[in-house]
Order: C-alpha cells, then sequence, then structure tokens
C-alpha cells in the first residue's frame, strides 16, 4: 500500500486528508512540524509528501514551507512533495514548482484533483522505481558478464544484445556448432569471435570464410583445400579452412550460400571431422568448431529445396539470434561514440537524430555515418547535418501547443497540471510557463 506523509501543524487538515486517503488504500502519515516530518522521512520510506506552507501561529510568509522544502529536496531528492497553500503564496508555490516540486494546491482543496494528483505521482515514482531497479540489474548482469568473460572490447549497452552475448558466453565452452542469424552489419562476426575466445580452445586459430564471396566452383576449395591440378589454374597444392582452423574455430558466414554440394560434404565433416581435398583420395583428420552465420531464412530454404534439412540441424545445435540495430537503441550511443576519434563528442541534437533513425544497415551503416561526420564536422562537436542521415518526421508533442490546445489537456485532466503536461508532451515547469505566457489561470 503506497504510503503519504502529511506535514501540517493544523490536525483538522491532516485528519481530513488522513480520512480522504484511507478510502481509496492509500496509508497515510502525520507530522505537526518541519521538524517532525524529517524525522519521519529519515525513519520510514515514504512514496509522497503534502506539506503546508505555514507552521508558526499568524505566521502568512510561506518562508516555514520554503526551508522545509528545499530541506526536503536536499535529503530525498527523487520524493515527490506537493504545496498546500493559500493564493496569497502562490508566488512561492510556484517557485518552487520550478525548484522541483511536484505540483501545488490551494487550501480548501478539491478532493478529486488532489486524489488524481496524488494517484498520478504515486504511480509514476513506482514507475521510476522500477525503472531504476531494472537499470541496476541490467548495469551489473553487464559488469559480470564483463568481468567473467572475455568480450573482445565490444562495445554494449542493450538488454537485447545482453541476452546474445550472456547465451554466447554460456555455450562457448561446449564443444558444439552454433548457429548465429540476424541481418546484415549486426555484428555477428564479433559474436563468433566472443564464443571463439572463451572456449576451450580460445588459442586455437580463429579462420573465416564468407560463403557468399566466392563462386560457387571454389568454395569447396576454400573449404577442403585442393591438390596441385585439381581446377584449371591450380598449378599447387594448397590447404583448405577446414585444415587451417584445426584445433580451433572455422567461422562460415552467408552459410546460406554454400552450395548444395558443398553443403553435403560439410556435413559429412561436422559428422566425421574426416574429408579429402580436391582431387585426392586421402582422407583428413581435422578437430574444428564450427560456427555459422546467415541472414537468410534457412527453412523456408530447406522447402524450396536449396539447403539440406540434415545439415541445418546439424549446425544448428544452438542458435543465437542477433537483433538489428533499431530492436537495441540502447547500443547505438555508446557505439556512435565508439566510432569518434579522440576529441570529438556528439550535439543532443544529433544524439536524438542516430536515435530516431531507423538504421538499415546496422552497425555496420553506424560505424560509416560516424566516419563521414568526422571528416564533416568543422570543429570538436558533431551536429545533424554532420551525420547526413533523412530528416525524421517531427514528432506531434514537438509542435508547440497553443492556448487552446493547453485549456482542453488541462479540462481533460480535471486541472490537474501534471496529468495535462504528460499528455501534452511537456514538463510541469514547461506547461507552467506557457500557462502563464497565455495568462491560463489555475483552476482553484
Amino acid at each position: 500500500m503506497p504510503t503519504v506523509l502529511i506535514i501540517d501543524d493544523n490536525a483538522a487538515v491532516a485528519i481530513a486528508l488522513e480520512v480522504l486517503f484511507s478510502l481509496h488504500d492509500i496509508a497515510a502519515l502525520r507530522a505537526a512540524s518541519p521538524e517532525e516530518g524529517l524525522a519521519v522521512l529519515a525513519r520510514q520510506p515514504v512514496d509522497l509528501v503534502i506539506q503546508d506552507m505555514n507552521f508558526t501561529a499568524d505566521t502568512t510568509s510561506g518562508e516555514e514551507g520554503v526551508t522545509l522544502f528545499r530541506e526536503i529536496r536536499r535529503r530525498h531528492p527523487d520524493l515527490p512533495v506537493i504545496l498546500l497553500t493559500a493564493w496569497t503564496h502562490l508566488d512561492a508555490a510556484v517557485d518552487l514548482v520550478k525548484a522541483g516540486a511536484a505540483d501545488y494546491l490551494s487550501k480548501p482543496w478539491n478532493d478529486e484533483r488532489l486524489l488524481a494528483t496524488v494517484t498520478n505521482l504515486i504511480e509514476l515514482g513506482q514507475a521510476n522505481r522500477a525503472l531504476t531497479s531494472r537499470l541496476q540489474r541490467e548495469r551489473r548482469a553487464k559488469r559480470e558478464l564483463e568481468q567473467n568473460f572475455d568480450l573482445r572490447g565490444l562495445v554494449w549497452q542493450d538488454p537485447a544484445t545482453e541476452r546474445v552475448l550472456h547465451l554466447a558466453c554460456q555455450v562457448a565452452r561446449a564443444d558444439v556448432p552454433v548457429l548465429i542469424t540476424g541481418p546484415n552489419g549486426t555484428g555477428k562476426e564479433r559474436i563468433a569471435e566472443i564464443i571463439q575466445a572463451n572456449s576451450q580452445v580460445p588459442d586455437g586459430p580463429f579462420v573465416v570464410l564468407n560463403c557468399g564471396a566466392l563462386p560457387s566452383e571454389l568454395i569447396e576449395a576454400e573449404l577442403f583445400g585442393a591438390e596441385a591440378g585439381a581446377y584449371t589454374g591450380a598449378s599447387k597444392a594448397r590447404e583448405g579452412k577446414f585444415e587451417a582452423a584445426d584445433g580451433g574455430t572455422l567461422f562460415l558466414d552467408e552459410i546460406g550460400n554454400l552450395p548444395l554440394a558443398g553443403q553435403m560434404k560439410l556435413l559429412r565433416v561436422l559428422e566425421t571431422g574426416r574429408f579429402e581435398r580436391l582431387g585426392s583420395n586421402r582422407e583428413r583428420q581435422v578437430k574444428v568448431r564450427v560456427i555459422s552465420a546467415t541472414n537468410a531464412d534457412l527453412s523456408a530454404m530447406i522447402r524450396a529445396g536449396s539447403f539440406r534439412e540434415d545439415l541445418y540441424y546439424r549446425l544448428n545445435v544452438i542458435e543465437l539470434r542477433l537483433p538489428p540495430l533499431a530492436a537495441r537503441p540502447g547500443d547505438i550511443l555508446p557505439l556512435a561514440l565508439s566510432f569518434l576519434p579522440r576529441g570529438k563528442h556528439l550535439h543532443p541534437s544529433a544524439e536524438a537524430a542516430l536515435l530516431a533513425h531507423a538504421w538499415p544497415g546496422n552497425v555496420r551503416e553506424l560505424k560509416n555515418v560516424m566516419a563521414r561526420a568526422s571528416l564533416l564536422a568543422q570543429g570538436e562537436l558533431i551536429m545533424v547535418a554532420d551525420l547526413g542521415l533523412p530528416a525524421a518526421p517531427a514528432a506531434a508533442n514537438e509542435t508547440e501547443p497553443d492556448r487552446e490546445a493547453i485549456a482542453q489537456a488541462l479540462a481533460r485532466a480535471g486541472g490537474v497540471v501534471a496529468q495535462a503536461a504528460l499528455e501534452l508532451g511537456l514538463s510541469r515547469q514547461a506547461l507552467y510557463r506557457r500557462m502563464e505566457r497565455l495568462g491560463i489561470a489555475r483552476s482553484a
């Protein structure tokens, strides 16, 4: 049950609020003075404070309330505070709202509006605490991964990346094939390197073959090697990638481009560890872990008859799905900064543009964008124009709300400024400034 602390020397006010909250499943604590209120806050957690502006008889300046608010803010900077004030203290209350108070309400207050404000602030506080707790868990998980495993200097922050890394490190020491799926440019080879670095043979060779970068007639020679004269231009014997990777890891990128003949021979190597070079009848034995990657839909290729189902299941003992960069927004700014030369910085508007971009080319596109921006920027600060990204459509809340829009939002919110500000995409302080500039009176 959420708890509200009422700091007011008027017992009738405190009791009335306590009864009101009790009818809506909100616990209430009472304190008759600033000192007593601060003592309660020191003893136990509360979700929100409602405080008066005066505590000494015949005092109406509001200075006691200002002092109390600033002390609460100093000791508990994230605790929402609602000010209860007479109209004579309106200027002081507005100043405190600008300084961070959650809201202010005049005496006598409107029960419905007070409850709406309190409920909104409590829910917001609970959401913020949940977010803080989640961020702490994510930071702890990231720290543990970085301490316990060799991540090859990978830059990352997003929970989606953390999940992939956690599984990759978990299976790294198991000598089984791994299939990494995901769009081009997402960093599949980096994940393969991390698996190798945390395997039982971290010092073994790590050999890469892009199956999509070679003519189909040469892929078998690249994989298994060839004897002299095995094909036109083969003037001398050469070893293939499997021999080069013996005792380590072979990373087969774009595995979906491997022709059917090569697929059949690859399946045999995975099952037996044996193969023959092209043009040779002598079997060779190797100990190689195969990690493959693809951006293709292998299941669809199996249905179309262009990829062997038995090979798919042999490669796919463990599958790691690497999401596109747009699905890992927490990685965008850390990666962007890592691609900048020392001394270069991003303007906040440039950061916003990076986060708003869809990144169809994923990390590879981001790296190219940052390289170009570093060259085009006139000084140390990189601006939006330096990025060369297509302009993103303006969000609705980026339009300055007019008098009518603000009045309608206030009406829908029942006069609760915090709720109206949320609807308009503004902070409470920003909405107060606009109301003051447009001459919109706060309803009593």
